[in-house]
């Protein structure tokens, strides 16, 4: 048997800067990854096939087992790779879904590095084909594949750079308001910035890629960005409500993660943080992670 996790990820900066001819959207985005995350075990079956179970009340309403990321990245692993196809696969679900933390993709990463242990397939030498894979299922699971605590990517996020940051890094607390948004409405409703304010947001990009490789990391109120905030915030109230309790809680910065709904803050001291998500914690509908990137 594997048992493996699959982390959250957070955005510290997101601008989109075009539509593409296949209906997918450029980006410039910084991944991180994050201490929270849901949970996978693997193990071979004599019955041919893949079983699927999803346990944990974050997995209600993932709808049909066979459209799970899960399941699809075990159809594509074994159509790749010449080995018997039984396995049994149990997901326990503890993020929320909707929520712009990567739960499906780092699933299907996850799916697919732990089958790799499981049959004895090298990921070194498979790369480039798990990385096709990783492409197919969706733009943030090459990231996850990558199990860098830290990526640049553009594209449509499957281009990446690992960014290894050094020295001190904020505490993250990590806040759910009961309420999915999902990566179709989000982007469906964007209007692209005008190409003088992406050049200057791209500028920006560059420079957070630059405190986080000179060991500066850019956990501070002004430096992160995302631009799905223009149209999520004026949309969403929850979410609105979420990012001003954190701003008011006193947090280093608040940004809502992805396409949302969750919202993170970065505190820089332990007590801090504590003190943001007990205050964030006060709403019961909320759904509240401390953690520390990973």
């Amino acid at each position: 048997m594997v048992k493996i996790k699959a982390p959250a990820k957070i955005n510290i900066f997101l601008e989109v800067t075009g539509k593409r001819p296949d209906g997918y959207h450029d980006l410039a985005t910084v991944f991180a990854r994050v201490g929270v995350g849901d949970e996978l075990s693997l193990r071979r079956s004599v019955a041919p096939g893949i079983k699927l179970v999803l346990k944990g009340c974050a997995g209600l309403g993932l709808g049909k087992l066979s459209d799970n990321l899960v399941y699809k990245a075990a159809e594509s692993f074994f159509k790749a790779f010449p080995v018997a196809s039984g396995v049994h696969i149990t997901l326990r679900k503890l993020l929320p879904v909707g929520a712009g933390l990567g739960g499906g993709s780092s699933d299907a990463a996850s799916t697919l590095l732990g089958l790799c242990r499981l049959y004895g397939i090298s990921r070194k030498a498979n790369a480039e084909k798990l990385r096709r894979i990783a492409a197919g299922l969706g733009s943030d699971v090459p990231f996850f594949l990558l199990e860098s605590r830290m990526a640049a990517a553009t594209g449509r996020g499957e281009k990446l750079k690992v960014l290894r940051p050094r020295g001190k890094m904020p505490f993250v607390v990590v806040v759910y308001p009961g309420k999915p948004v999902y990566t179709e409405e989000a982007f469906g409703c964007l209007r692209l910035a005008p190409k003088p304010a992406i050049k200057r947001r791209l500028a920006d990009f560059r420079g957070i890629i630059k405190h986080i490789e000179n060991g500066n990391f850019p956990g501070v109120r002004g430096l992160l960005f995302n631009r799905l905030e223009t149209v999520v915030l004026p949309l969403h109230k929850e979410v609105r409500l979420v990012k001003a309790r954190l701003e008011r809680a006193g947090a280093d910065a608040v940004l809502m993660s992805g396409s949302g709904s969750a919202v993170f803050a970065l505190a820089w001291k332990a007590g801090q943080a504590r003190r943001i998500a007990a205050a964030a914690g006060c709403n019961s509908s909320y759904t509240v992670f401390l953690a520390k990137f990973c």
